[in-house]
């Protein structure tokens, strides 16, 4: 068995956290990739997965997946510098990027990437959490909001501006908060990965303060935080790109808008062993362009 094919289905299956989703993702028998590991794990006289209902690495088996994403990324940057000699792209590009703002503008233009570059292969996943670009298979992720310092390559595609804002029907009832000091008295609605503690991080004379709510929701799901908001539950911190329509149509009010929180930016990220990648600078351009500057839902506020 080659040892690179062993080394791609040894970290589908960590990457996924299922032989079954591993083999459904490369296209070939769950048989196949259980068989695979195996031989693997005959080879280096190691255990490196504990079977179950999800998959979980063995001491070995960490050190193997971290030296393997390693020589894959290697593997990929070397076929890139050959491929960049080619009019056109070819390929794999791996993309990890957040749900909500996905969902609502990244789809589309993804479809429209991978129709202007056929010879491209995109291997798209949706999720919130942070991957680390440095241990796992990804050549680059989307990240919102606030950038901390790190090794890693970042493309600025748009600002993203945050709202504070609730439906007129909640407001109605409960009032308009005119400083931030009046959200102890009104429900909130929490993003867990933003404000797990139930305060609400805030702007006052350029000077940033907690502000505690009362919670009436938590959840990781952008868009269950702006349906809740336009079911009257409560105040809600929601991104411009995602409360920009319900705002539009008066489904959603801004409030305290000169307190709103910092939103930083909408960056793609990679590592620095891919500055220069064809790939990834034509997908981060795509990515502006297609956005735009101001970016296209700043641009429907701005409409009369």
């Amino acid at each position: 068995m080659n040892k690179l094919s062993e080394m791609h289905c040894f970290v589908a299956v960590v990457d996924t956290g299922s032989i079954s989703e591993a083999a459904r993702r490369m296209g070939t028998a769950k048989s196949v990739v259980s068989q695979r590991l195996q031989q693997l794990e005959k080879r280096l006289g190691s255990i490196l997965l504990e079977r179950g209902r999800q998959v979980r690495l063995t001491e070995p088996g960490q050190v193997f997946y971290s030296h393997c994403v390693r020589i894959l990324a290697d593997v990929d940057d070397a076929e890139d510098a050959v491929l960049a000699f080619q009019s056109s792209l070819r390929g794999n590009l791996r993309l990890s990027a957040p749900m909500a703002f996905s969902i609502r503008y990244l789809t589309p233009i993804l479809a429209a990437f991978a129709v202007r570059y056929p010879q491209l292969r995109l291997d798209v996943e949706f999720d919130d959490r942070y991957v680390n670009l440095h241990e796992e298979n990804f050549d680059a992720a989307i990240r919102i909001g606030q950038l901390p310092d790190s090794s890693l390559v970042a493309k600025t595609i748009a600002a993203n501006r945050h709202v504070i804002c609730a439906s007129p029907a909640y407001l109605a009832v409960h009032g308009t908060p005119q400083m931030p000091a009046e959200l102890a008295n009104h429900f909130g609605l929490l993003y867990v990965h933003r404000e797990p503690h139930g305060m609400w991080t805030l702007p006052v004379d350029d000077v940033l303060g907690s502000f505690r709510v009362r919670c009436r929701m938590r959840t990781n799901n952008g868009h269950q935080l702006m349906e809740a908001a336009k079911a009257g539950m409560g105040l809600a911190i929601l991104p411009a790109f995602l409360a920009t329509e319900a705002i539009v149509t008066g489904e959603l009010m801004e409030v305290l808008p000169e307190f709103a929180p910092r939103g930083g930016t909408i960056s793609m990220v990679y590592r620095q062993s891919h500055r220069g990648s064809a790939k990834l600078e034509a997908l981060a351009n795509f990515l502006s362009e297609q956005i735009g500057s101001p970016p296209v839902w700043e641009q429907l506020l701005a409409q009369p």
